[in-house]
């Protein structure tokens, strides 16, 4: 008689998964604050220093680079996750600034043993090689790139590390030896020495010591506790290493796969999957972008969103809502509802475009990797408002075409929209 492997679950899910849905920047920070308000615990999964989380809180703003957004809640825990590739000389830099601003971070940030470290050879290397792609990348320098390649090479150094030094010193040893002769020999730069980056790790470990730990086994502890968790990403689905407009992607998975792997949870954890999704569309650095607008609606779209990198400061690409685009990013991340950021933005436009899908030598196409680069979007025009829509405090408080506008991207996706957000402040978010 074969025996059951059912297995019963002893506890209810509690995870919340939030995902850029487009090309990032689509207001990801500002819906993480939003949604810790009914949450114990906010975990960042993968990315590193290249991602800029904005937060604005009476009228003051807050940019994040490594510490989870949900840090400006009293009471409560971050997580950064074992997905993440950390530089820890930006990591206290921004502990520093935020304990300036009396924000509480050391009781209240845990750092998993397991994330690898991102070291100074490893922003060189990314600079480097950047400057000898013919093509560029659009790479913000921040050697991601690199250390996340030193992580599939098992060449990294990760966090837990740095408190057996011994093996350390053997591990940079080897480590240096093969980037000092590619600085040296290849790039024709100087070489590190082990000094110089055990001081680093030394001045690291003397901060966040106690605040590293197996956060997997906290998060799972937690879940067991019945604590409400949310676990949040970095860039978006288009920027994936495996989903996204490869080469032209950054070195993470910022999917439902990445959180799962970033986290150290699993399916059956999570219950809840939100898609950020920006009104219309932009992308930072090189690589396809269908709907791009580079006339005028596109300019008076970055002028009016402030669409400029909280990290590296450079002007985004801007141009129209991409359908097809975002129904693709659903079945890849099994979105169980979408957040709409930067409504506020559209206002003043007559006329409002919206890619429907996309037409590739002449015939209708669906989203295919292979044919995005030439791919031509297929539009419908909507009507515009005029209304400045900030003092908004309901969905039904909005102009008709703006909530028109709404309710055919939700028609079209297929994924109900459940929060709208009109301005950067906490309270010009509402749910529908």
């Amino acid at each position: 008689m074969m025996m059951s492997h059912i297995i019963k679950r002893k506890y209810f899910m509690a995870c919340t998964v939030v995902i850029g849905s487009q090309w990032g920047d689509e207001g990801k920070a500002k819906m993480i604050d939003y949604f810790t308000r009914d949450a114990d615990v906010v975990v960042r999964y993968q990315g590193g220093a290249n991602a800029g989380h904005t937060v604005v809180v009476n009228g003051k703003k807050y940019i994040f680079h490594l510490v989870p957004s949900g840090i400006l809640h009293e009471n409560k825990m971050c997580v950064i996750g074992n997905g993440l590739a950390l530089d820890p000389i930006q990591l206290l830099e921004e502990m520093n600034k935020l304990e300036l601003e009396g924000i509480e971070v050391k009781k209240r940030l845990l750092i998993s043993d397991a994330a690898h470290l991102i070291l100074p050879y490893h922003k060189v290397l990314d600079s480097v090689m950047e400057e000898l792609r013919e093509n560029k990348l659009g790479t913000t320098h921040r050697g991601i790139g690199p250390c996340y390649s030193d992580k599939c090479l098992r060449i990294g150094i990760r966090t837990g590390d740095i408190f057996d030094k011994n093996t350390l010193k053997e591990r940079l040893e080897f480590v240096l030896k093969l980037k000092n002769l590619q600085l040296e020999k290849i790039f024709n730069k100087q070489p590190y020495k082990l000094e110089e980056i055990t001081n680093i790790l030394d001045a690291f470990r003397e901060k966040t010591g106690g605040m590293i730990t197996n956060t997997e086994d906290y998060l799972h502890s937690a879940i067991k506790d019945g604590k409400k968790i949310i676990l949040e990403g970095a860039q978006g689905y288009g920027l994936d290493i495996d989903h996204g407009t490869y080469p032209f992607v950054t070195s993470s998975s910022p999917t439902i796969g990445g959180a799962l792997l970033g986290a150290g949870i699993n399916s059956f954890d999570v219950d809840h999957v939100i898609g950020i999704v920006k009104s219309y569309t932009t992308r930072v650095g090189e690589g396809p972008f269908p709907t791009e607008d580079k006339g005028n609606d596109g300019d008076r779209l970055r002028v009016n969103g402030k669409e400029f990198g909280s990290t590296t400061g450079r002007p985004r690409r801007c141009g129209w809502f991409d359908i097809e685009f975002l129904k693709h990013s659903c079945r890849i991340n099994g979105f169980t509802s979408l957040a709409l950021t930067k409504l506020d933005v559209l206002s003043g436009f007559k006329k409002i475009k919206v890619a429907v899908g996309y037409e590739y030598k002449g015939k209708k196409s669906t989203y295919r990797h292979s044919l995005i680069d030439n791919a031509k979007p297929v539009y419908e025009e909507l009507d515009g408002w005029q209304e400045d829509l900030s003092k908004a405090k309901t969905f039904e408080s909005l102009p008709t075409k703006a909530k028109s506008y709404v309710r055919f991207l939700e028609k079209n996706i297929g994924v109900k929209i459940n929060v709208v957000s009109v301005g950067p402040e906490r309270e010009m978010t509402f749910p529908i």
